[in-house]
């Protein structure tokens, strides 16, 4: 005689596990690390430093005053003093072969797939000098404008500095393109889906004192977005 098949009991753990997968990745989009407005924003009349965060649509760099790098101690001077002429020097990471390529985007989909998805790719970061005020080369929309404190810009630099490979014992160019001012610097850090070109530029901007959101900070508009919220705090009335 055959034995009646046993109905199986729903136990709800679907619904559930669905929204504890929601909860937890809204909890990642809205966490945010704290900043310090000790450093971040130099106030009215006080002594500070202008840098511009510029943004392509898709990747951020930041424009920084040359005389400003060159003054201080270290091996990122360094590596600045020895580029071609420019007033502003344009910082920028990301993987060392595709960041550095720009041949037609349709030929680099593969490296593009393998830059994001294997992980630990090699890195640099870019020193680009230009002459030209970044504000005449990028349009307001792609571009945000602010004042650091000294101190805020020393922890910047100090995270950039941080990032390059120093084990030949100083900083060491990786390529540099045909045509080109950009000399682009091995770093000691790795890239991939989880650590993107703007993740780090996130990381350096927190370094300085901005609040961020690490996990949006995969997209440069979020980048954008952190300045304009700091910008609206530092405006709010204190009690």
């Amino acid at each position: 005689m055959k034995r009646p098949k046993r109905q199986r009991t729903r136990t709800g753990l679907g619904p559930i596990a669905a929204a504890a997968l929601v909860g937890v990745i809204a909890a990642l989009c809205s966490w945010t690390t704290p900043g310090d407005p000790a450093l971040w924003r130099a106030g009215p009349g006080a002594p500070g430093i202008e840098l511009h965060l510029l943004d392509n649509g898709f990747h951020t760099d930041l424009a920084v005053p040359r005389a400003v790098l060159e003054a201080r101690p270290g091996p990122l001077a360094g590596a600045v003093r020895a580029l071609p002429p420019g007033d502003w020097i344009l910082i920028g990471w990301g993987d060392a072969k595709f960041y550095v390529d720009q041949s037609p985007m349709e030929g680099r989909l593969p490296d593009g797939l393998r830059a994001f998805f294997r992980p630990g790719n090699p890195s640099v970061i870019m020193l680009d000098p230009a002459q030209r005020d970044p504000r005449a080369l990028f349009a307001e929309d792609g571009r945000r404008s602010f004042r650091l404190t000294p101190a805020g810009f020393e922890a910047m630099a100090a995270h950039v500095e941080a990032s390059l490979d120093l084990s030949s014992g100083g900083p060491r160019i990786a390529a540099a393109r045909t045509g080109d001012d950009a000399r682009f610097f091995a770093s000691r850090e790795t890239f991939s889906i989880a650590h993107l070109c703007n993740h780090w530029t996130a990381g350096v901007l927190h370094a300085a004192g901005l609040p961020v959101r690490p996990f949006r900070s995969i997209v440069s508009s979020e980048l954008l977005a952190a300045i304009d919220r700091a910008e609206l705090d530092t405006a709010a009335p204190r009690a």
